[in-house]
């Protein structure tokens, strides 16, 4: 490949910011919000939504539930990977259960389900550090109101592919180097998570015209002749396919990558539609109980 060519196929970084500031959802969860459902940040992270990341935080034992109790969702995913602790899900599809260290929870919402998420049992009892990131995933119009389902991706489902020298690289969904990750998606979607050991360069292959996002957990980044550190979000164009990485020793990242869904979007708390009609009929169909309750399951 020529000089020229091998410029092209880069993508190229639109803008880069750092939250600083933490919020608690529920009593359980002390998060960053990193992506939110801003109009005029949809346009380059689209299919994805939100993402809260929960940073290494102690919490000490307690007989206490300490999580998000009964709420709704409609018209998107939530994803959750779990990092460090556990929690405990329950849901008006009837599915559920306990996410370890490790693995990750993929529940469609669809046409509209009722959860639950609380730190688990064996975790409160215990105690301990608490790590996790969750992300809120787009469906298209046409899915939008799709039966509700529930994934459970335990850690020994994903691939892990060695890239560069010293790096491994879990392929949780879409492809990678001929590793398949085990998430169903409705639109084509990449999520891998990366750890480093050591200092190390490679390159990650993405496709052309997604949206693509990374975000630095632990360790710092070289990117373009810049440094990033911690809870740094990095934000790409969709032209190119590939991001040359530098990372330090002990690097911890996500990488998102997925096709754009540019279609109207209006998100209004826990549902995410395309129009504001939308939005009045998912509340009177929650009030009204037409999306379950956790109660009668």
């Amino acid at each position: 490949m020529s000089a020229v060519a091998k410029q092209e196929s880069k993508k190229k970084l639109k803008f880069s910011y750092t939250v600083k500031q933490r919020r608690w959802v529920g009593d359980g969860f002390h998060v960053y919000n990193l992506l939110n459902p801003a109009p005029e940040l949809n346009p380059y992270i689209s299919p994805f939504i939100l993402m809260d990341y929960a940073a290494p935080q102690h919490f000490e034992s307690t007989k206490a539930k300490k999580g998000v109790g009964e709420h709704p969702h409609r018209g998107f995913e939530t994803v959750t990977l779990a990092y460090q602790g556990e929690v405990e899900h329950r849901d008006s599809s009837g599915g559920g259960g306990k996410i370890k260290a490790g693995d990750v929870q993929w529940m469609t919402a669809g046409k509209g389900i009722v959860h639950e998420e609380f730190h688990s049992q064996d975790f409160a009892k215990s105690g301990g550090t608490f790590e996790m990131i969750q992300l809120w995933v787009n469906l298209p119009k046409k899915d939008k109101l799709t039966k509700p389902k529930y994934q459970s991706i335990e850690g020994q489902m994903i691939p892990q592919v060695d890239v560069g020298r010293q790096s491994k690289l879990r392929v949780i969904a879409g492809e990678f180097l001929g590793h398949k990750g085990p998430a169903s998606t409705f639109t084509p979607i990449e999520m891998y998570d990366l750890d480093s050991e050591k200092a190390d360069d490679f390159t990650v292959h993405l496709k052309e015209h997604h949206n693509t996002i990374i975000l630095v957990m632990r360790g710092k980044l070289e990117l373009e002749g810049e440094t990033y550190s911690e809870r740094d979000i990095l934000i790409f164009d969709r032209a190119g396919t590939d991001i040359d990485l530098s990372v330090s020793d002990q690097f911890k990242g996500v990488i998102l990558s997925g096709e754009p869904i540019d279609e109207p979007m209006v998100a209004h708390g826990p549902f995410v539609m395309n129009t504001e009609e939308e939005i009045i009929t998912a509340i009177k169909d929650y009030q009204a109980g037409r999306m379950g309750n956790l109660r009668r399951n």
